[in-house]
């Protein structure tokens, strides 16, 4: 009744109480209307809407269902949906009152991610908005935290009203380290051998701060659990992350043997996100991975940091959920006191150019004092919005432009939203859905191990013809070609083993690159009295046999035009807007080779700037695509 009678519900309740399956529930006996219930992470809102569905007594997809990018799962029926923060604020892009939605209810809002605090901004505007002059609510919103963030979003939201829910926690013993750790991974690994030989019964949790460490840790324990005392449970390690394939996440979930232990090893997307039944020890590094944006560089680098004290509890409070539990922190006790209070929101340390494209769509004039929870600052703001000048989705006005409009409902990152529209009127859409089908599933491409990585790239050299002269993202293509080409999933499987390649993946790709072709023809539809630009030198032949390189990377020209670099006599190559510095990373297939120019999709920054995901391009694309920065060398500062 509470939440029936006010329009903004602010429920803070811990982890475990079931406010993220129950309340949706009760909410969809009391409405007519749909509800959507809004999660940081896909996995949750998959493994929710498979929970929910099971307890409500239909399949997925029924009257219950999800949305997630490049995956939906819902009908006509569906009057309950868990969805992702992005796909939300998309279908708000479409239809900005959210007209078949009652409620809103933002779950895992102490997460406090770019798109979750971007979203309650537009909520804070619709709830005025559909509410106005209205006897009886029209619209209502719900937020759901974890942690005690409840003040800020109380005021935020006109000190709308607090509401506890209890959750059954058991009592967690915390254990500290005497001394701080050397290595992590390493640590990791001893911890859950004591745990195993002291401990008989329960499952264990242990946090790494990212991919590369968890998967090395999986390793680790594979290959010493079949060499431990019989006496212990065999050791069952699973690793966890967002990158994982959905049926791998599933994994965690299969109760094991008896006799055996499962080990998930995963990074803080198990602290709320994911509820794993069986867990009595946590394993805490203390670490997380957190990726920086760099207004004056302009590019984002991935940083392991500390996680704060809230981060600490959350993740001590996942031993306690089914009974009394232990908790090993692989920190000293002073090093915990140290710790920040709660997580910094993501918006002061990310990129924003896409939620300034989401809220120039929705016609909002002044960015800097829009009802922000958490304002990102002029820099920050400025430097999106000259970026989206460059693209072409601002005029001069710092107006949204059509092909902002048509940027903004695609799926993907703006960048990559103006390389697809550009492709259009290229004619050489299919082969850049493809290639940027490729680029949206992470860690499609393998690193190899050290010792194996001159042996596969020789490999990868060797089928991509064009690839090997024309670099990455032509290669990308080329091997998705021969992936389809092979119809037998054991040889499927084979190949991508060869070639260091995610089999998964690939059908993955597959998955994405009907979405975002179904997207591409609603964008058609919308537009089809527009005139495609004419090819220049009239040679697009059958895009079904043959590549048109130049077209595919001028496409990308488009969106990319800030990263590139030209070579010098010396083979190294500098910026064209800084003039810094850069080599081309290893892991491509243009490393060591000498081109007059390259475009890359990424810049990570190590022991020095690398160019990652490069393509070999011709001086004069440039003058073609970008004349303005050729002849004003103008600095990254400007955009």
């Amino acid at each position: 009744p509470q939440l029936m009678k006010n329009l903004v519900t602010i429920l803070i309740g811990e982890t475990g109480s079931g406010k993220s399956t129950q309340i949706p529930q009760f909410l969809m006996n009391a409405l007519e209307k749909n509800i959507a219930v809004t999660q940081p992470r896909r996995v949750a809102a998959m493994n929710l809407a498979l929970r929910v569905a099971e307890e409500c007594g239909c399949h997925v997809g029924e009257e219950v269902g999800f949305s997630v990018r490049f995956n939906n799962v819902t009908s006509r029926r569906t009057k309950l949906r868990y969805i992702t923060d992005g796909m939300l604020l998309r279908e708000m892009m479409i239809d900005p009152k959210l007209t078949k939605y009652s409620t809103v209810i933002v779950d895992e809002a102490h997460e406090r991610t770019i798109l979750t605090d971007v979203m309650l901004g537009f909520l804070k505007g619709l709830l005025i908005e559909r509410n106005k002059g209205k006897a009886k609510a029209d619209f209502r919103v719900i937020v759901m935290s974890a942690t005690l963030d409840a003040e800020k979003f109380s005021k935020f939201f006109s000190n709308a009203p607090i509401l506890f829910v209890e959750g059954k926690m058991f009592p967690v013993q915390r254990y500290y380290l005497e001394k701080a750790a050397d290595d992590i991974i390493d640590a990791v690994v001893k911890s859950v051998v004591q745990i195993n030989q002291g401990e008989q019964t329960g499952d264990i949790l242990c946090f790494l701060p990212g991919q590369e460490d968890i998967d090395k840790a999986v390793e680790i324990l594979r290959n010493i659990a079949p060499e431990l005392p019989r006496e212990a449970p065999l050791i069952v390690p699973m690793p966890l992350y967002a990158a994982l394939p959905p049926q791998q996440q599933m994994k965690i979930f299969i109760k094991t043997k008896p006799r055996q232990r499962k080990v998930i090893i995963s990074t803080n997307i198990a602290e709320t996100s994911v509820t794993v039944p069986g867990i009595k020890y946590v394993v805490d590094s203390g670490l997380r991975k957190v990726k920086v944006w760099r207004h004056q560089l302009g590019l984002s680098t991935l940083l392991t940091v500390p996680i704060s004290k809230a981060s600490a509890t959350q993740r001590a409070g996942r031993a306690g959920r089914e009974s009394a539990g232990k908790c090993f922190r692989l920190y000293k006790e002073t090093d915990y006191l140290k710790l920040s209070d709660t997580t910094e929101p993501e918006i002061l340390r990310s990129e924003i150019i896409s939620p300034v494209l989401m809220l120039k769509k929705l016609g909002v004039d002044d960015i800097l004092s829009w009802h922000w929870l958490e304002n990102p600052g002029q820099e920050s703001l400025v430097s999106s919005l000259q970026q989206l000048y460059a693209l072409g989705a601002l005029d001069n006005s710092g107006n949204i432009t059509d092909l902002g409009e048509k940027m903004v409902i695609l799926p993907v990152a703006p960048h990559l939203a103006s390389v697809l529209v550009k492709a259009q009127e290229y004619n050489t859409l299919d082969q850049v859905i493809d290639i940027v089908s490729c680029l949206s599933v992470d860690n499609l491409l393998l690193t190899p191990p050290s010792e194996k990585r001159d042996e596969i790239n020789a490999m990868r050299l060797d089928v991509c013809s064009l690839g090997s002269q024309y670099g990455d993202l032509i290669m990308l293509k080329e091997l998705y070609d021969i992936y389809n080409t092979i119809k037998e999933p054991s040889e499927r499987k084979k190949w991508c083993k060869e070639m260091a390649a995610s089999y998964k993946g690939f059908k993955n790709v597959n998955r994405i690159h009907k979405q975002i072709k179904e997207y591409m023809n609603m964008l058609e539809g919308d537009s089809s009295g527009t005139k495609k630009e004419e090819d220049p030198k009239g040679e697009l032949g059958n895009f079904d046999t043959t590549l048109n390189v130049e077209l595919i990377l001028k496409s990308f020209l488009k969106g990319f035009i800030l990263n590139t670099a030209i070579g010098m006599p010396d083979r190294s190559y500098r910026t064209v807007t800084s003039g810094n510095l850069i080599s081309v990373h290893p892991s491509s297939l243009l490393f060591g080779s000498k081109k007059d120019a390259i475009m890359y999709i990424e810049f990570v920054y190590t022991v020095k700037g690398y160019a990652r995901n490069v393509s070999a391009i011709k001086l004069e694309w440039l003058q073609e695509v970008a004349p303005q920065l050729l002849s004003a060398k103008v600095s990254t500062t400007n955009y």
